[in-house]
């Protein structure tokens, strides 16, 4: 059968399900206005635009549940979305116009809070921000925490396994869920929403679905685990020569303050340098230049531990031994957000600076040192005058290894070389065990690249997982597996 007949009977299909999944919605659950379905269908980067008839936006389960039931008898395929902030393309549709978008943000509820278990029992649809403000109002603590949070939705984060600035001490989202709702692809609602700490009767089913993108299932409600809220918290910022010396300093303020450290970012000077230069309002917290920087965050439930006392001890210690060159610790809370502003506006920052070919990997942190030296030689090499935008999660390993443009290069040509300058550096993560998606996940954009870094037996367990959950390819066809 040719690709135009297929067209032709997936745009009937199409037609024959549209009217019966307005009327499950509401006129308030859906849309087919081109102005509101613009941002909806563009990755944030402008990497994939994709088409569709229509976006609905259930405002229950049960509406969830019966918008893929229509679309799996009518064989209609269903791109799940939260806020769109995604950089690998995974939540907008293809370029068909055959395939239905479905949007969770007015499953939007906190159906409860309870404090003494330490747990938050939200919808898909919630935003972050909202999720952590909650918390704190129950004198909690959601850690889960993203430059995007005033917009990302908590099913969106659970679906990639988002990980964000606090992994080192909470670990990543798959570590704060206890208990999931997700409409399978058949429409069937599989609720798993248990508080359970301890659950050992077979397979860990949420697991599954957490991190799977929407492929498998769509989360519609979470139960999120909290934790006490800090009472005592202590951010700092310190510069010094090299990579190494930050892990030196890693060690040292462990050593010296146990698992109270929640944040440990690396960034370089290019880094400071096009902060100063594009976002209003910075400044450079140090007097002097230094070739690198972490910005420091710790936490602790009870207050007058100590804390501070014990990283100027640390920091003291280490500017002695030559590890770090200098250090500021924030005195109010104004100043630790400045500090957290130049880490956070880093990816606006470049924007100003032309085209930015982007990798977000991660390597076993002993190797950080001789990964960055490696990939950014052989950039250099490949593209003479690039600039290497390195930043990220050093306390799990996770760096964002961003190739700038050189100054004056055509910003389209340059970014016509994306495949090539990937596969430089993420056969370089390679050969360190490494991994190509430290938390982006693989989307549209690393769904065959993977293929090259996985051994087959691993892509064939994930493409037997899927056609045994989703045999008809009705969510989210296209991402993560073929």
């Amino acid at each position: 059968m040719s690709e135009q007949t297929n067209r032709k009977f997936a745009l009937q299909s199409l037609e024959r399900a549209v009217s019966r999944i307005t009327a499950v919605v509401g006129p308030k659950g859906w849309t087919d206005d081109p102005r509101v379905l613009a941002p909806h269908l563009e990755e944030r980067r402008g990497l994939f635009r994709g088409a569709t008839p229509l976006m609905v936006s259930p405002a229950s389960t049960g509406d969830v549940a019966e918008v893929v039931r229509i679309c799996a008898a009518a064989g209609v395929a269903v791109v799940p979305q939260g806020g769109n902030t995604g950089l690998c393309g995974g939540a907008v549709p293809d370029e068909s116009g055959v395939q239905i978008l479905l949007s969770l943000a007015r499953l939007n509820r906190i159906r409860e809070i309870d404090a003494a278990g330490d747990t938050m029992t939200v919808e898909a649809g919630c935003i972050l921000a909202d999720v952590q403000a909650a918390a704190a109002g129950a004198d909690r603590l959601f850690p889960l925490s993203l430059a995007a949070e005033g917009s990302c939705q908590i099913g969106g984060n659970l679906s990639t396994n988002a990980g964000g600035t606090a992994v080192l001490r909470y670990g990543n989202a798959r570590d704060l869920v206890l208990g999931l709702e997700v409409v399978l692809p058949d429409g069937q609602i599989w609720n798993g929403l248990r508080k359970l700490r301890k659950d050992n009767t077979g397979y860990d089913l949420k697991q599954m679905f957490i991190g799977s993108e929407g492929t498998l299932g769509i989360i519609t409600a979470a139960v999120l685990r909290l934790f006490p809220r800090p009472r005592s918290v202590v951010t700092a910022f310190a510069g010094m020569q090299d990579v190494a010396s930050a892990l030196e300093l890693l060690d040292r303020t462990r050593a010296a303050c146990g698992d109270a450290i929640t944040g440990f970012e690396l960034m370089s000077r290019i880094c400071l340098d096009f902060c100063l230069r594009h976002v209003p309002n910075t400044r450079d917290p140090l007097e002097e230049e230094h070739p690198w920087y972490v910005l420091i965050e710790l936490q602790s439930g009870v207050a007058g531990t100590g804390l501070k006392e014990a990283v100027e001890e640390a920091f003291a210690a280490a500017f002695e031994a030559g590890v770090i060159g200098d250090a500021a610790i924030a005195a109010s809370e104004a100043q630790a957000l400045a500090m957290w502003k130049l880490r956070e506006s880093i990816p606006e920052s470049e924007l100003h600076e032309g085209g930015s070919i982007k990798h977000d990997v991660s390597v076993p942190l002993p190797d950080i040192p001789a990964f960055l030296d490696r990939a950014e030689r052989a950039v250099e090499k490949a593209v003479p005058g690039v600039r290497v935008v390195a930043f990220g999660h050093l306390g799990d390993g996770n760096i964002h290894f961003n190739v700038g443009q050189p100054v004056g290069a055509d910003k389209e040509a340059y970014l016509g070389r994306w495949n090539c300058v990937n596969e430089i550096v993420h056969d370089i993560v390679a050969s360190f065990d490494g991994s190509i998606s430290a938390e982006h996940g693989l989307g549209r954009l690393k769904r065959d690249e993977i293929t090259r870094y996985k051994s087959a037996l691993e892509i064939d367990l994930m493409t037997k997982i899927k056609a045994a959950l989703d045999p008809d390819g009705i969510l989210n066809p296209g991402k993560v597996v073929q």
